[in-house]
């Protein structure tokens, strides 16, 4: 059998960036102990309202934050190893820095609510757009908002609850709904008015926290992206994943496991990005 080919410093295409990007704000990592729940009863029935605010007031919550983390991604039989640093202002930035294990920067990234910012140092050229290189991937519109709420494994606060049906599987309560559209006040262009999705959340019934989500647009092509959740531990009075399991389902799915480390909450953080005068613009 052939072995999967491993790759660590060599050039990394900037779809790979962004991909792993992409994953790597769904979940993080903290070095407090682990949290693990038991269930000592049979899980009583609850209705989609109760479920939905339980998760509402269970989401994680922050101003600023800072991790490193460490990804394994894997695409066929090519998988990279990669690490790094991101820092995010709540609804406003994320920030993330790839680097290799002698602490090299191998390139840099910047979302905004508007734009998308990416500097490659091996090849020193950069791309500036908006959101549209992440959502030809995807073949969806992934906003802003939805991949903060990713990082944090929290519901996407910014879209309408009341299209949820609730039901009992296995150990997990589930949510799911066949059309959930942004909550007009927080609607910001055309993308936002016409984006549905399609939605099914599996929620911890002791924690309320999310185990699993499928996630999908309403369009005839549009990817799948599963997320499972595990290994909870707690920061301060909250709890959040240490380990996520992504797979974005293609005709060959990419596979990206995430584990974060050294977070801090709460604390002043800068984002710089400035692009050197002879990097070329893609």
């Amino acid at each position: 059998m052939n072995k999967i080919a491993t790759k660590k410093i060599s050039f990394i295409p900037r779809k790979i960036y962004l991909i792993i990007a992409f994953a790597a704000f769904i979940i993080l990592l903290n070095s407090c102990k682990g949290y693990r729940s038991t269930l000592k009863a049979p899980i009583k029935e609850q209705g989609a309202d109760y479920l939905m605010e339980q998760l509402q007031l269970n989401s994680f919550k922050f101003n600023t934050l800072t991790s490193k983390f460490t990804v394994d991604y894997a695409y066929k039989r090519i998988r990279y190893d990669i690490k790094g640093q991101i820092r995010i202002v709540k609804d406003s930035a994320i920030w993330v820095s790839f680097n290799q294990d002698l602490g090299m920067e191998l390139a840099r990234l910047l979302i905004t609510q508007d734009s998308v910012k990416f500097m490659n140092r091996l090849t020193k050229s950069y791309f500036a757009g908006n959101h549209s290189f992440v959502n030809d991937f995807l073949n969806a519109n992934i906003d802003y908002e939805i991949l903060q709420s990713l990082i944090l494994g929290n519901d996407f606060e910014y879209y309408e609850n009341a299209s949820f049906k609730a039901a009992i599987d296995g150990k997990n309560y589930k949510l799911s709904t066949t059309g959930r559209s942004k909550l007009k006040k927080h609607v910001r262009n055309n993308d936002d008015n016409t984006r549905i999705l399609l939605q099914t959340i599996w929620l911890n019934p002791n924690t309320f926290k999310i185990n699993e989500i499928k996630l999908k647009e309403l369009t005839k092509d549009s990817k799948k992206l599963n997320a499972k959740y595990s290994n909870f531990v707690n920061i301060g009075s909250q709890k959040l994943a240490s380990r996520a399991d992504y797979v974005i389902e293609d005709k060959s799915p990419i596979k990206v496991t995430v584990k974060h480390s050294k977070i801090i909450t709460d604390e002043k953080v800068s984002m710089p990005f400035a692009i050197p005068d002879n990097y070329r613009r893609e």
